[in-house]
């Protein structure tokens, strides 16, 4: 299949390479042309993935109609942040039968929509999402690992499923698109909670009282929004919740830890060439359950250290000190 790949970062260059693996005319179209150029001559996604040859079979372009006027598969792989612009400049050129499949994992900052409800409002058709614990840098590599697919038709989870499977990149379908979507989304916010915890020095006690809180949060909000509970024991629940909370390769835990050591966000971000989704969502996260009169504790105190300027040991404290439930409430 012609499949294009929207989206040069580590993620969207993990993906190619899967797709190319499995025999695909793999395109992957990146915004700016000096560094598509840079890619080309290197054949390495020095910035975003540095370290993996990527294969030659695979073309790069920042041209948006030709990277996707003759397309079987589109994958949106762009930041939350500039999902909603790349989508509407790519409108004109995407053709009527092409597939479409979100595999970024964020919220729209205004909006509060997940990223496919932002793309089928834009393209008036409906769109598959693709979500689970599956690190660029281990998935570029071949190193075995297994995700969610959801579409509302199930018949096109099947098939897209079928695109990307291979002997190291599995892929289980499902029918809760809100669900495996809500799950890659939310997660990340819960990731800067459980890096805010390394870099206070507190153990496993804590990262596994947080981890759980937060699958709770999670649950909760999502069911709220029409998601399956049982979506989120799944992989694009709890297995992309515990990878992104324990890995050294995640962004978010990474800036979640230097915060708890008394970095500034601003220092953090200024240095970052990578994206954290959770610094940009977990606003959007709070609102969103305020909306739906969800209680997130563990979203709350995060968009209070990161966009209020809370001190992390205060927010600890607030955390513990409210008063005692049930576990299940």
């Amino acid at each position: 299949m012609n499949v294009t790949v929207i989206g040069d970062g580590g993620w969207g260059s993990a993906l190619a390479t899967v797709l190319d693996r499995n025999g695909h005319d793999v395109t992957v179209w990146g915004p700016f042309s000096d560094y598509i150029d840079e890619i080309k001559v290197f054949r390495e996604n020095i910035t975003y993935l540095r370290g993996v040859k990527l294969s030659e079979s695979i073309h790069w372009t920042a041209d948006r109609k030709s990277a996707v006027d003759e397309a079987d598969l589109i994958v949106l792989v762009v930041p939350s942040r500039f999902y909603r612009e790349t989508v509407e400049s790519l409108k004109p050129f995407i053709p009527e039968n092409a597939l479409i499949v979100s595999a970024t994992k964020g919220l729209d900052e205004k909006t509060h929509e997940r990223m496919s409800e932002v793309a089928e409002s834009i393209l008036g058709r409906d769109v598959a999402v693709l979500s689970g614990p599956s690190h660029a840098e281990e998935v570029a590599r071949g190193v075995p690992c297994a995700v969610a697919i959801a579409a509302k038709d199930h018949a096109v989870a099947e098939q897209i499923q079928d695109i990307f499977v291979n002997d190291t990149f599995r892929v289980y379908t499902l029918d809760d698109v809100i669900g495996v979507e809500l799950g890659g989304a939310l997660k990340n916010v819960i990731a800067v909670a459980a890096g805010i915890s390394d870099g206070l020095g507190f153990g496993d006690n804590t990262k596994a009282a947080l981890m759980t809180r937060g699958l709770a949060e999670i649950t909760r909000l999502g069911v709220a929004l029409g998601a399956q509970p049982e979506t989120f024991m799944g992989l694009s629940g709890i297995g992309d919740l515990m990878v992104t909370c324990m890995s050294q390769h995640s962004r978010n835990r990474g800036v979640g830890e230097r915060l708890g050591k008394g970095e500034t966000l601003a220092d953090i971000m200024d240095g970052m060439q990578m994206v954290a989704e959770g610094v940009w969502n977990c606003k959007a996260a709070r609102e969103l359950a305020a909306d739906k009169g969800i209680p997130v504790p563990i979203t709350d105190q995060v968009t209070a250290v990161v966009h209020e300027g809370k001190d992390p040991r205060e927010a600890v404290m607030a955390l513990m000190g409210r008063a005692p439930k049930a576990e299940q409430e």
